[in-house]
């Protein structure tokens, strides 16, 4: 036999082969054919199809696959394993985006199986979780849960219980936060147990269809909460809203699709990249100081075409974040978005970019901050959301990043607001641009205005006297606030060409040495 052939050995087949060979086809989803047509008719896919279309052909390395449910006090063997394949979770080791990434696309998987008992959390379940979260903690493997059902399971009689508190699994599940990255993809049903694994992952995909909840129907009712259909507990409007997900799709392909992107961006640089149009970024700036744009198209301006994805786009839309490339290198991108309170940060923004800051510093992704701020959103409703803390998030997050955070400040970059953006100040980033358009001040021009002559204005009593003297005199600190202006006492590295910023950014970049990620720093929920 020639080297690396392999040939079927004739003869008949051993008892203990044939056995081994009969118990491995109850594992597929041939052997349960109405159960997956039930499944199909709702119009959603088994853990073992969203699997196969995730990872590589060939590459999975099942573990704990001959479990079945801790129920043999109380049903025939034969039934559990027909009906309890795998104890309703499949789990492993193999590589997703092999072609592009080799031997870096080393990845553990693990799906429940919404046909087995609802997908809920039993014993051996929990015993296969445990064992592949700490292989995932020696090994530093990206991850990706399909988390879809319906938390603990009462059903269980193999074992003594009485609270089940002791479970390992949630605690290691946690520990792994900031050693490797975790996607956690959701569809249908998810509660209690099942939303915590997802709810401790770094990336929530969700699709349209979810409902997804720290207790399902079941719970609620017990709790003397009312009864609720499992569709009206955290659906997909609500979850996107309040920030939960991080990104919405529309169904279970649409996830496995967009979870390979968003997985691509932890696995490395990428040689294949194409570049946006040089003067796009030029474009982006109305003439109008005060007309609001999309900070979208700056962003699309500057990293490689069709890279950027979005994350929690609907909830603190003021802020926007997302993972691109630049010349094929990882980035996060976290941007002031004019179009909501005029790019002011909120609590909620100020919460959304530093967490996403955290993600980027923990697995090594340089940061691109543009500034478009007229600082931060202040006022008594505005303390009430606690800004003071939320805005201190900011400042703390920043001020200690290990990857490299470039700024460039596109328009107004006003007080503590542009100052947080820039990870404290505009010398702590490795490099502070400005374009032509930029303007630079301790707090917003106008309110400066009226503020510092306030009892010269409140002396003037025709009201269009009054505004046109606050008009002349903004007019005149704008010529003072200009990033021209400020570049000539150093505050900040370089006015630009809008067009030459991602030759800059990809250049800094370049010559930044990747940071040491030890030692491990968690990755908040929130």
């Amino acid at each position: 036999m020639g080297a690396g052939r392999s040939e079927e050995v004739g003869g008949p087949v051993r008892p203990e082969l044939a056995e081994l060979r009969e118990r491995k086809a109850l594992l597929g989803d041939g052997a349960r054919p109405e159960a997956v047509a039930g499944r199909h008719r709702s119009g959603r896919r088994t853990a073992r199809e969203n699997l196969a279309d995730l990872v590589d052909p060939g590459s999975f390395v099942e573990y704990g696959g001959l479990a079945i449910a801790a129920q043999r006090a109380r049903r025939e063997l034969r039934e559990l394993l027909e009906r309890t394949p795998a104890d309703g979770l499949v789990g492993g080791i193999g590589r997703v985006n092999g072609d592009r990434f080799g031997e870096g696309a080393a990845c553990a998987l693990l799906s429940y199986d919404y046909m087995v008992l609802a997908g809920t959390q039993g014993v051996l379940g929990h015993r296969k979780k445990d064992r592949l979260f700490e292989l995932i903690e020696r090994l530093r493997l990206p991850t990706v849960i399909f988390a879809e059902g319906g938390g603990g399971r009462p059903g269980d009689t193999d074992y003594p219980v009485v609270s089940a508190l002791d479970t390992r699994a949630f605690a290691l599940w946690a520990r792994i936060s900031g050693l490797a990255p975790r996607i956690a993809i959701v569809a249908g049903r998810c509660f209690a147990g099942n939303a915590l694994l997802a709810g401790s992952a770094d990336l929530i995909v969700a699709t349209e269809d979810v409902a997804l909840g720290m207790g399902g129907p079941a719970m609620v009712a017990g709790g003397g909460l009312g009864e609720f259909e499992p569709e009206e507990i955290g659906p997909i409007g609500v979850q996107a809203e309040n920030g939960v997900v991080d990104l919405r799709v529309a169904d279970e392909a649409a996830a496995v699709a967009a979870t390979k992107r968003l997985l691509a961006c932890f696995q490395g640089p990428l040689d294949d990249w194409e570049a946006p149009g040089p003067g796009l970024a030029r474009a982006v700036i109305p003439e109008s100081r005060r007309r609001a744009y999309d900070v979208r198209a700056a962003i699309e301006a500057i990293v490689d075409v069709g890279s950027a994805i979005h994350l929690r786009e609907e909830f603190a839309r003021e802020m926007v974040t997302a993972l691109a490339r630049i010349e094929g290198r990882p980035v996060g991108v976290i941007a002031n978005n004019p179009m909501r309170t005029a790019g002011a940060v909120t609590s909620a923004g100020a919460d959304k970019a530093a967490r996403f800051m955290q993600l980027c510093d923990a697995y090594a992704i340089p940061i691109l901050s543009l500034i478009d701020t007229p600082g931060m959103m202040v006022g008594p409703e505005a303390e009430a959301t606690a800004l003071v803390r939320h805005c201190a998030r900011l400042f703390n997050t920043g001020a200690n990043l290990r990857v490299p955070l470039v700024a460039v400040i596109l328009r107004k970059a006003y007080g503590l607001g542009a100052q947080a953006m820039a990870g404290g100040g505009l010398h702590e980033p490795l490099l502070t641009l400005g374009w032509p358009t930029a303007e630079l001040g301790a707090m917003g021009l106008e309110g400066a205005v009226r503020l510092g002559l306030r009892r010269e204005l409140e002396a003037i009593e025709d009201p269009d006297e009054r505004e046109r003297r606050v008009r002349e005199v903004t007019d005149h600190a704008h010529e003072h606030a200009k990033a021209l202006n400020a570049a000539t006492i150093f505050e900040l590295d370089d006015v630009i060409d809008p067009a030459e910023t991602r030759r800059l950014v990809a250049a800094t970049l370049a010559a930044a040495p990747r940071p040491d990620p030890s030692p491990r720093r968690p990755v908040d929920a929130w």
